[in-house]
C-alpha cells in the first residue's frame, strides 16, 4: 500500500498512528478511516502494538541526572557524536515506544512525510530480501567464510570506504559468524554478514549507505516469518534479519549497535 485512492497515503496513516499528524490533517485523516474499514483496522493494530511495546518496555524509561550533560549544545564534531549515540541508544532501551511497523520514524513527520520515508524504507526492504536469497542457500551462502574474517573486514571496509568496519562478534548470543559478501544497497556497495546458531538458525547482518543522511531509533519489519531490526546512523544504515524470535533478535540488533563504529 504506497497510496490509498490516492487520496490519503500509507506515510500518512503511519503518521496518524504514531501521533506525528500535523493536527490540521487529522480530520481528513480521520474521515478517511470512516470510509475505508480495512485502513481503519490497520492503523488500530498499530496503535495497539505500539501501546503494547510501550507498556512492555516502560521500565526502561528511566532518566538520570547525568543525562542532562549529553544533550549540551556543542559545534564539536565529537559532541556532535555523542549526542547522536546518545539518542540511539536511550531509544534502544525504550524500544519501539513510539512507532513499530514499518515506515515508522521517531522524528517529526515534515508538511509531506511520505518524502521522508521514500528513501530510508527501502533498507528493510533489501535486507528482507537478501536474507531470503542467501540463508538458505547450502553450498554457497557468503563470499568470504569466518576462516578469513581479518581479511572479510578489510575488503568490505574498503568498498564501503568504512576504514574501521568491525565483523560483529555475536558468541555470546549463541551466533557464529558463517561469513560474508559484497552485495548492492541503495545501488552503491552494501555489506552482508551471515551468521549460524547451534541448530542450523541462520541471521543476516546488513550495511549500507544512506543517502539521506538520516538517523532513527530502533525499526522493526516484517515480511511473514522474516523479521528486522534496523536503525540508520547519519550515512548509514544498519539492519539485522532472521526468522527468529523479536526478542532475541533486538538483542541481536543492539549487540550490533554497540560494535559499529558511529
Amino acid at each position: 500500500m504506497n497510496e490509498t485512492n490516492g487520496t490519503v497515503t500509507e506515510a500518512e496513516l503511519h503518521a496518524f498512528a504514531d501521533g506525528q499528524l500535523p493536527l490540521t490533517e487529522h480530520a481528513r485523516v480521520e474521515a478517511w478511516l470512516r470510509e475505508n474499514p480495512e485502513d481503519a483496522s490497520t492503523v488500530a493494530a498499530w496503535k495497539a502494538q505500539n501501546a503494547g511495546i510501550k507498556a512492555l518496555f516502560a521500565p526502561y524509561e528511566i532518566s538520570k541526572e547525568t543525562d542532562r550533560a549529553l544533550v549540551v549544545s556543542s559545534t564539536s564534531r565529537g559532541n556532535q557524536i555523542a549526542m547522536r549515540r546518545w539518542a540511539l541508544a536511550a531509544a534502544a532501551a525504550a524500544i519501539f515506544v513510539v512507532g513499530v511497523a514499518a515506515g515508522h520514524f521517531l522524528p517529526p513527520f515534515a508538511a509531506r512525510p511520505e518524502l521522508q520515508l521514500a528513501g530510508i524504507e527501502t533498507l528493510p526492504r533489501q535486507a528482507q530480501s537478501a536474507f531470503l536469497v542467501y540463508a538458505s542457500e547450502v553450498r554457497h551462502p557468503v563470499e568470504v567464510g569466518a576462516d578469513q574474517e581479518a581479511h572479510l573486514a578489510t575488503w568490505l571496509g574498503k568498498r564501503l570506504n568504512i576504514p574501521d568496519l568491525k565483523v560483529p562478534n555475536l558468541q555470546t548470543l549463541g551466533f557464529q559468524l558463517v561469513g560474508g559478501r559484497l552485495l548492492p544497497v541503495n545501488e552503491t556497495p552494501g555489506a552482508l554478514f551471515m551468521y549460524e546458531d547451534a541448530t542450523g538458525r541462520r541471521i543476516t547482518v546488513l550495511i549500507g549507505h544512506n543517502g539521506e543522511n538520516e538517523t532513527t531509533s530502533f525499526r522493526f519489519a516484517n515480511s511473514g516469518p522474516v523479521d528486522t531490526f534496523y536503525w540508520i546512523d547519519g550515512a548509514l544504515g544498519y539492519a539485522v534479519t532472521g526468522e527468529i524470535s523479536r526478542d532475541m533478535l533486538r538483542q541481536v540488533a543492539e549487540l550490533c549497535y554497540k560494535q559499529f563504529p558511529s
